[in-house]
């Protein structure tokens, strides 16, 4: 393939001579040449991994703490490793479970690797002092019905997660100082038009340009198809869109993505306090109005602009589903295992991985490799050097930066929900409406004074409100979780240091800034305060503990203009440059639980050499076919 496209950029001169009609004419005649390719000269795929036969009604709730722990915290040793194995996935997150149950599906025997004591990484729980904390599930979108977004998960899980929608008004943005008047807007997940509607009552002078604004968003979600096909074409099929300007006549994904959120708003509106709303959840990504592409606010809204869900049961509910899949076709998923080194053979080939237990080492070996651990830990620290020099992995890595650090305070409060008169809601909660300059003078702050001022974002959630079975599982009592976003090199002195084993000076920084975020979030909610029992605050310093994000961030690579460019959108894809070697993840698509999932989904179509995507669209539209019937 390397000499097919020296050749075909040898010709890009010509060819961008041609008339711009004639140019996709080309590309479809290239494309058709590859398919028949893949349909006569490759090997068989693999089983279609969805099936209608998949999906049964969701079983009572396992509560026994054994039937879980068997599941979530199954130790690893060498006489758990499977024989003959298909594959090794590095990490438990949502994108490597995903890769894992599609494969099994499929048939494949697969061993998922998790370094911490529980699976499922941002999908864990843990519980203290008789509080059960969720880490990284706070709301997900599209979930109704038969969206692709649910039939996918059902898939994952055999139909055995249930969903529970939030409030109406999922997400309620305050805007000031708390104290004097702050600018209040609801967030209903009432489809689009209501939204609009609702936006308009509030804002009437914006009317055009709000509606100017809800056209852009459409048309934004239907360009998302572009993105995905730049990660499944070729790799030099899909540079060589980009060279000839092709991949500009196809899909307008990119026309989106180059241009920041801020530059969108304020061609479009006036007000300062609307620009903020409908810039409002940029915090679920992590990347300021500035510096974030507008794709990436567009998909976000367009996520949630039906509503928000949680999973019945807590988030722990994802992994415990998804493992007896896994299991099902001879794989595991094995805890307490980390992977120190992919190994490699002579010709640079991923052979297998070598995980540390107890002192002793253990080399593990499997046909492919695939990384849930994220772009920076796989190319800089899970491969050799030699191969981390490799031209095209030092090319992916110039396109993309660390994204931010993020912290998040854990709370017990000794009353019910009632009691405390708290909802299955959201807060978004600003000092200003000016969000970009908010968060640079934060973020520059130095380590002694960060936390002795108003942290400027913060996301204030309750999340036990949000599931109907935690009343029988936790009676009398209500969780909070508050985050935000940090400066890693507050804590970056600390980083590799035991729990517990950090000193006095960390602990006083973490609870400086914990306790700010405390002391912000009783002014809104002043009802809570006597009712604290248990308090914790996680840093940057604790991700990278936990989860093994390089620089504390729980969001992966920046989502910034760079990173979704043509460029990076074609590098950025599960096959590396290493042969054997994959990855999944939200590095691979965008961050959060769907876009690791579809990350996942990315890393299952390279390892069974089949569109996973056209699977999934597939039994989607066999779903929606067979409700509208059932409707009428």
């Amino acid at each position: 393939m390397v000499l097919a496209e020296k050749l075909l950029f040898a010709i890009t001169g010509l060819i961008g001579k041609l008339s711009l009609q004639l140019l996709p004419f080309i590309l479809l005649t290239i494309l058709l040449l590859w398919q028949l390719k893949r349909m006569w000269g490759a090997p068989l795929a693999s089983k279609n991994p969805f099936s209608l036969e998949f999906i049964r009604d969701p079983q009572p709730l396992v509560m026994e703490k054994d039937k879980r722990e068997a599941v979530l915290k199954d130790g690893f040793s060498s006489k758990k490793i499977p024989t003959e194995l298909d594959a090794i996935v590095i990490g438990s997150g949502i994108g490597g479970l995903t890769t894992a149950a599609l494969m099994a599906k499929s048939g494949k025997k697969v061993l998922v690797l998790e370094q911490h004591d529980q699976a499922g990484g941002c999908c864990h729980t843990f519980i203290e002092k008789g509080f059960e904390f969720d880490v990284g599930i706070h709301y997900i979108g599209n979930i109704a019905g038969t969206s692709m977004n649910r039939v996918f998960i059902d898939q994952l899980t055999d139909g055995q997660l249930d969903w529970v929608p939030l409030d109406e008004i999922f997400d309620t943005v305050v805007i000031g100082d708390v104290d004097h008047s702050p600018r209040i807007v609801p967030i209903a997940g009432t489809g689009p038009e209501n939204f609009k509607k609702k936006l308009i009552e509030i804002f009437p002078k914006e009317e055009k340009g709000i509606t100017d604004f809800f056209a852009l968003l459409k048309k934004a979600r239907k360009s998302m198809a572009g993105f995905v096909l730049m990660k499944t074409l070729p790799l030099w099929l899909a540079k060589f869109a980009i060279r000839t300007g092709l991949v500009n006549i196809f899909t307008d994904f990119f026309k989106y993505s180059g241009k920041s959120v801020k530059e969108v708003i304020d061609e479009l509106l006036k007000d300062d306090d609307l620009k903020a709303v409908l810039a409002y959840n940029f915090g679920d990504y992590g990347t300021c109005p500035k510096d974030a592409p507008f794709i990436m606010q567009s998909t976000l809204l367009n996520h949630f602009i039906n509503g928000a869900y949680y999973p019945k049961g807590g988030a722990s509910e994802i992994a415990f589903h998804i493992i007896p899949v896994i299991r099902r076709s001879g794989g595991s998923v094995l805890v307490r295992a980390p992977v120190t080194n992919i190994l490699t053979n002579e010709l640079g080939r991923a052979i297998g991985v070598r995980v540390h237990k107890g002192g002793a080492y253990f080399d593990i070996k499997a046909p492919l490799v695939i990384s849930d651990a994220g772009l920076y830990n796989t190319y800089e620290r899970l491969l050799p050097a030699d191969l981390q020099k490799q031209p095209e992995i030092q090319r992916s890595l110039s396109y993309v930066t660390h994204g931010p650090g993020a912290m998040t305070v854990f709370v017990g409060l000794d009353a019910t929900k009632e009691e405390l008169g708290v909802k299955a809601q959201n807060f978004w909660v600003y000092t200003s409406n000016d969000f970009d300059t908010i968060f640079e003078d934060y973020v520059n702050l130095s380590a002694s004074e960060a936390g002795t001022t108003d942290i400027p974002l913060l996301f204030i959630s309750f999340p036990s409100t949000k599931d109907p079975t935690w009343e029988d599982r936790f009676p009398g009592k209500t969780t909070c979780a508050i985050v935000t976003l940090a400066n890693y090199e507050w804590f970056s002195e600390w980083d590799g240091a035991r729990v517990g084993k950090r000193g006095d000076d960390y602990e006083d920084i973490k609870n400086r800034i914990g306790e700010r975020m405390w002391k912000q979030t009783i002014k809104l909610f002043p009802q809570i305060a006597d009712h604290r029992v248990y308090f914790e605050v996680g840093s940057p310093v604790t991700n990278n503990y936990y989860i093994g994000s390089p620089r504390g961030e729980i969001y992966g690579l920046d989502h910034d203009k760079g990173r979704f460019s043509p460029e990076a959108a074609a590098l950025l894809r599960a096959k590396t440059p290493v042969p054997g070697l994959l990855l999944t993840g939200q590095d691979l698509f965008t961050c959060g639980f769907s876009g690791a999932m579809f990350g996942g989904l990315l890393a299952a179509s390279e390892a069974l050499n089949r569109n996973c995507f056209f699977d999934l669209m597939k039994i989607t539209g066999q779903l929606k076919t067979q409700e509208a019937k059932k409707m009428s």
